[in-house]
This record gives C-alpha cells, sequence and structure tokens, in this order.
C-alpha cells in the first residue's frame, strides 16, 4: 500500500489496495478455520471412543434404570449382550432377531442405550494421556499443537480478519461505480456520491490497518498456520511441555468446559455474572491462551477493581492477573506493581516477560534502586517482596494502574509492618488484586480483615450474623469481592490425585524417641519423633520403598517435610541423590533454580522440600509423587504443597503418600484437623459461609499442640499402667 499515504489517492488504487487487503483477511480466515476444524474432527472421533469405552463398562441392566424397570433384558442377556454399548451398537432389526425380543422390546432397548449414549457424551471428559499414545489421541495433538506453536497472534489475526472483511466487503460493493468513469455515468449521480464516499472510508480503513501492521499479522498467521504437521514425537513433547496451552486452545475450539458452567463463575450471582461478562478484554499484549474461567476471572478483576480472586491452587491465578495488567496496557496504562513473597519473585519475573508483551523489573537484592529507575522511565512491572514494599519509593508523577498482591493472606493480621505497607498502597491505587488460594486459613475474620483492603463498605455486611446466616446470604454479600472457583469444577482434563495413607508401626527405637518427646510435652519432637533414628525409622523405610517404585517407573518424586532435619534424614537415606532441599536457608533466587535442575533432569529424580518453602509459589509439575513426611497442623499447608504438582500443566496422575504412625501424635492430628478441613471446605469452598459460627473454625497450633500433649502423655500413661 505504499510507504507513504497521500492525502486524496486515486480510487482505483484505494480499491486494488482494498481487495489485497480482504484477499489477505479471508485466506488466514481460511487457514484458521482449516485448522479449527481439524481440531474438531479429531476431538470428536476421541471422544467417540471415550463414549464408546465407557458404554462398554455399564452393564446392560442399567438399561431397565431408564425404563423404571419395564424393559426384560433377560433375552438380551441371553443371547450375549452384556453391556450399553453392545445395544447401542445394534439396531432394531439385529436385536428383534433374537429368539424372545420383539419389536417393542427392541425399540425400547435402542431408546435407553441412546439416551444412556447421550448422557456419557456430556459427561465424558476428553483427556490427553502421555501413557496412551494411540492414533485417535496422537490426531488430536497433532492438530493442536498447530494452533499452539501459531500462538495467540494467529487466533488474533483471525478476529482481526473477521473485522476487516464485515467492513470491507459493503464498501466494496458500494464503491464500484468509482472503478471508471463510464460506470459512474450509468451509477447516476446519488450512487456516484455515495461510491466516492465509500471509497474515502475504504481509505481511511486501509489507512488503520497499515498503521496497526495488519498485512503483516495476516501473513505471518498464514505462514504459522500452513507449516507442514508436527511429527507425533514432536507433538506429543511439545504437548508434555506446555499442555495448559493446549488445553486452553481445545476449550476455546471443543467448548469443552465444566460439566456444571455456574462453576467456571464462581456461583456469582447472575446479575453480577452478567455484567463481567460483558466487560471488554484486549488480549494485544498477552502472550498465552485464555481458558474461559481465566477470561471471566480477568474480566472480574477489571470490572470490579478491587478483589480477592481465590482461586484453589493450580488454576492460574498468576496468569489471569498478568492478563489483567495486559489489557490495562493495550488501554494505555503503564506502571503496575507486584507484591509477593521473596520465594516466587523470580517466578513472577519470568512470569510477567514470558505470558505479555510487559517487562518485569525485580525490586530486591543490590540492584533494585537501577530497577527502579528503569521502570520509572520505561513503565511495566515492578516485582517487589513484601518487606521490599516498605522501601519502595515512586515519584508522583508516576501513576500506578494496579496492585497485584500475590498470597494476599500473608497481610491478613493488619498490625504488622508488611500489611501496613500493603495497605497503604491499596489506598493510593484505583485497582487491586489479591491472589490467595487460601483466603480463610482459620477465621472468618481474616476473611473480614482482606476485604477491607479493597472494599470496606463491604465489611459491615460481613458482621454480625452473616457468617452464621448460611451460604447463600453469605455468597451475596461477599460476591462483589470475592471469586473462587476449583479444580474439579473447571480443570476436567486434569488426571485425577490418588491420595495413599501409608500408616506404619513404631519401631523400637521410634516408639523409645516419641515416648521422650511425650514426656518431655514436646509437640514439635513428637511430629518428627519418626525419624529421631533414620536406621531403625519405619517412615523412612517405606519412602525409600516409594522412591525406589518411582525410579522404576521412571517418575519424578518430591518429598515434603515441616522439618529441615527430616530432610537431612531423607537425604541419607537416598544416599545423597537428590536435588535440594528447598528450605528457608535456601536463597529466594535459588530456589526455582533448583526447580529448574529437578525438571531438566531426565527420567527420575527426587526432590527434598521444606513444606513452608517449596509448597509455595514454586510450581512443580514435573513430579508425578508427592510423599507427605508427617501430617500438617493447617489444613490448607498440606493442599497447597499438592497443588505444586498437581496443577493446570500437569499431564499425569499424581500419587500422594502420606506417611503416618498409628497410635501417635499422626492420628490426633488428623482426627482433629478431619473437621478442621471440613469447616474450610463449608467457608471457602464455593466463595461462602457454612452455617456455623466463625470461632468454629478456629483452631490454632497452640492449642492443637497443646490439646495433642495432653492426649498423648494421657493416653501413655494409661497404657504404662496396663
Amino acid at each position: 500500500m505504499g510507504e507513504t499515504r497521500q492525502a486524496a489517492r486515486k480510487p482505483k488504487a484505494v480499491l486494488a489496495d482494498a481487495e489485497r487487503l480482504q484477499l489477505a483477511a479471508a485466506a488466514v480466515a481460511g487457514d484458521y478455520g482449516g485448522a479449527v476444524d481439524e481440531v474438531r474432527r479429531a476431538f470428536v472421533e476421541l471422544r467417540g471412543r471415550l463414549v464408546r469405552d465407557e458404554l462398554g463398562s455399564i452393564p446392560i441392566a442399567r438399561l431397565k434404570d431408564v425404563t423404571e424397570g419395564r424393559l426384560r433384558v433377560g433375552a438380551l442377556e441371553a443371547a450375549g449382550l452384556a453391556t450399553v454399548r453392545q445395544v447401542a451398537e445394534a439396531s432394531r432389526y439385529t436385536l428383534q432377531l433374537i429368539p424372545g425380543v420383539g419389536a417393542q422390546t427392541a425399540a425400547q432397548a435402542v431408546a435407553a442405550a441412546g439416551q444412556i449414549e447421550r448422557a456419557v457424551e456430556q459427561a465424558v471428559a476428553v483427556r490427553l494421556d502421555v501413557d496412551r499414545q494411540d492414533p485417535v489421541s496422537t490426531a488430536l495433538v497433532v492438530a493442536l499443537q498447530r494452533l499452539v506453536a501459531a500462538g495467540p497472534d494467529a487466533r488474533r489475526a483471525r478476529e482481526a480478519a473477521e473485522r476487516v472483511t464485515a467492513e470491507v466487503a459493503p464498501l466494496l460493493a458500494a464503491a464500484r461505480p468509482a472503478r471508471s468513469v463510464l460506470r459512474g455515468l450509468f451509477a447516476g449521480r446519488q450512487r456516484r456520491s455515495e461510491a466516492h464516499a465509500a471509497v474515502d472510508r475504504l481509505d481511511a480503513l486501509l489507512a488503520a490497518c497499515e498503521e496497526q501492521g495488519a498485512l503483516g499479522l495476516f501473513a505471518q498467521a498464514s505462514v504459522d498456520l500452513l507449516r507442514p504437521s508436527a511429527g507425533a514425537f514432536e507433538a506429543w513433547t511439545d504437548f508434555e511441555l506446555r499442555s495448559a496451552e493446549f488445553y486452553a486452545v481445545l476449550g476455546e475450539i471443543a467448548e469443552a468446559g465444566p460439566a456444571e458452567p455456574a462453576a467456571a463463575e464462581g456461583f456469582l450471582p447472575p446479575d453480577l455474572s452478567d455484567l463481567i461478562r460483558a466487560e471488554p478484554l484486549d488480549g494485544t499484549h498477552c502472550r498465552v491462551s485464555l481458558r474461559g474461567y481465566q477470561a471471566f476471572g480477568v474480566r472480574f478483576a477489571l470490572a470490579r477493581k478491587r478483589v480477592i480472586l481465590g482461586d484453589e491452587m493450580g488454576l492460574g491465578k498468576t496468569v489471569q492477573a498478568i492478563a489483567a495488567l495486559a489489557h490495562l496496557r493495550a488501554d494505555g496504562r503503564t506502571h503496575f506493581l507486584v507484591v509477593c513473597p521473596a520465594s516466587v519473585l523470580i517466578n513472577w519475573t519470568r512470569e510477567v516477560e514470558s505470558r505479555s508483551a510487559l517487562r518485569a523489573y525485580r525490586f530486591h537484592g543490590p540492584d533494585r534502586e537501577a530497577a527502579l529507575a528503569e521502570w520509572v522511565r520505561d513503565g511495566g512491572v515492578v516485582v517487589a517482596t513484601f518487606d521490599g514494599l516498605r522501601r519502595l519509593e515512586v515519584p508522583e508523577e508516576v501513576t500506578v494502574a494496579m496492585v497485584v498482591v500475590d498470597e494476599a493472606h500473608y497481610v491478613k493480621n493488619h498490625g504488622t509492618q508488611r500489611s501496613r505497607a500493603v495497605a497503604w498502597w491499596t489506598e493510593q491505587v484505583e485497582r487491586v488484586l489479591f491472589l490467595t488460594g487460601t483466603p480463610m486459613e482459620n477465621r472468618v475474620e481474616e476473611f473480614r480483615n482482606l476485604v477491607q483492603y479493597l472494599q470496606p463498605d463491604l465489611v459491615p455486611r460481613l458482621d454480625g450474623g452473616i457468617a452464621a446466616a448460611g451460604p447463600v446470604a453469605f455468597r451475596r454479600a461477599v460476591a462483589p469481592a470475592y471469586l473462587r472457583r476449583n479444580q474439579k469444577d473447571v480443570l476436567t482434563e486434569l488426571p485425577e490425585t490418588v491420595h495413599v495413607d501409608e500408616w506404619e508401626e513404631f519401631t523400637p527405637t521410634d516408639l523409645a524417641a516419641y515416648r521422650s518427646a511425650v514426656a518431655a510435652g514436646n509437640f514439635m519432637a513428637m511430629r518428627r519423633a519418626a525419624y529421631a533414628d533414620p536406621a531403625g525409622s519405619a517412615k523412612l523405610r517405606r519412602l525409600v520403598e516409594i522412591v525406589q517404585e518411582a525410579a522404576e517407573n521412571g517418575l519424578k518424586v518430591v518429598v515434603f517435610s515441616f522439618f529441615r532435619d527430616v530432610l537431612a534424614a531423607v537425604q541419607g537415606a537416598l544416599e545423597q541423590r537428590a536435588f535440594g532441599p528447598i528450605d528457608g536457608a535456601l536463597a529466594s533466587v535459588r530456589r526455582q533454580d533448583v526447580v529448574d535442575g529437578f525438571t531438566a533432569s531426565p527420567g527420575h529424580a527426587v526432590l527434598l522440600c521444606q513444606i513452608q518453602a517449596g509448597g509455595l509459589g514454586l510450581n512443580i509439575q514435573a513430579a508425578s509423587v508427592v510423599i507427605l513426611c508427617e501430617p500438617q497442623v493447617k489444613p490448607t499447608t498440606e493442599s497447597q504443597a499438592i497443588a505444586r504438582s498437581h496443577r493446570m500443566g500437569q499431564v499425569r496422575r499424581v500419587q500422594v503418600h502420606r506417611l503416618l504412625a498409628t497410635d501417635s501424635v499422626d492420628q490426633r492430628m488428623l482426627d482433629i484437623l478431619r473437621v478442621k478441613g471440613r469447616l474450610f471446605d463449608d467457608y471457602a469452598r464455593r466463595s461462602e459461609v457454612a452455617e456455623s459460627t466463625p470461632e468454629a473454625v478456629d483452631v490454632s497450633e497452640q492449642s492443637l499442640a497443646a490439646l495433642i500433649v495432653e492426649e498423648e502423655q494421657l493416653r501413655l500413661a494409661l497404657t504404662g499402667r496396663e
């Protein structure tokens, strides 16, 4: 279209350029549509196989349930038909050939099988299993890989192409009389006037497209979409590395959303959900495809401005926050702030720069002032720790468009210095986004404290009897400030987690150490007594067995413990063949390096993590076996640690082994925490409060320890007398 545009170009030149643009738009739309059709065909075939497999596991007797007992299946069973699949694949004529089966019975059987088949189609979840690389699954992975490799720019090119086609086509038709003098003469004055107006509008549209680089975007997208298909090995390898992106693309195309649509919207009131869905979302500066529930979360943060995103761990809260920042950047905002624990500071800078076009600056360490100066000058995202936030001084001329506070439950106590620093920033900035998978660990009061930072006008509605008024009342009260979704509701493709409690009897040396700790009233020593003598430890012996089994299957293992000396005992038992430990003594800048080394290690590997350090912020989805050396005091601590592996991006079933000692502190803790865990579920699982008082959830670590020590001292004293 030329390097410079004239003030008034000849109609022929304008129309020629417009036709070229229209052809390019049609080409990219066709190329994208072809890639999408390929995915849909492969998806339908794989889903069909999964449906057939499921029907093959349903006994034929279930047909009676559908017909409320009216259908007699005895003759069908006698003919060797054992499953619903066999009936679904048969015709009425075939069934009528069976002795004792008439036309009515055949029709009822086929209809009942069809009803079950439709139900299975709605319920089946399409999961891609790296351990089952059959031709049907491979076809879908290869088809998806084309779109994943093309990236979000291909989708944006298709959307731009549709807009261009919708605008250019009618203008070209209207401008037809301006193509030549002869056509203009026959068109009449009115048509000539309309034609020249259409040419002017086309010229303006071409200028806008040229400024936005539309032709370049279309050309690159077509090149990416028309590359030769990846081979099976390359496609599966790419899937293992970034399965979340594959599933995001699949979710867009196949509309494979949650079984309960309201789950993707956190069970918000319908009128609020309607407003959130209408919120515009600009992905120009975003380099990742969002799942449907993630896009809703971003819109929620943008529409409500000051909110808590409380999604369960593993659902991509970080990506949603980055997408919100990217949208604001597209809207002309320039400066953003992220506050997080030191352990995830590097991860945040990586995620910002890999998933968006924004620059990230680390306000930490000796170079923090230089990073701050560059951020002030050029804009982007400055990432600071909670402690560093107190030293962050931003010039008055810089407007921070949004503050993101990761692991926001760190500031639930308003009296701490870190909380006061966060409170100051929330008062200065219009948009604030709190991220936490555990918005309320023990008391509803903690949840109120987080809301106090964001929407203090809501707090009075949460006080008084609202907590005891039931789930509906609390959900209604907190909906403007709080959104939570759960893995089981929105990530249907995640491999299941298999939890195994490994109960072990104390060995004589274990028991001696345990009795000594109980006698001293030392709760922490009681919790790790099973590892006091590594050579005679029953738990350690079982841990080594689990690791050996994982090694035989080429699986990676992560081992969590609250105690450094327990991790040292594990490392010794494994003869130093382990990465880490990641603990409080390891600098935050080194933690991700250790995880990266563990992830890059070929085949089996073991990573040791202190649960407070490795269970928070780090992504360890390379591990498919998780070992918990002892139960934890807080119900959320274990789930956070497990979510480091069982999260979006995991492609294998996660095995969770919890090592427990019978008749010990472990058993007492589980009994008490089982009740506490149920209360947490009721309070926060679906953005609602259970029908109980806030105090019912409050079991502090001190009171728990005192209660267990007292119980165990009494039990062992009675056992000794017996």
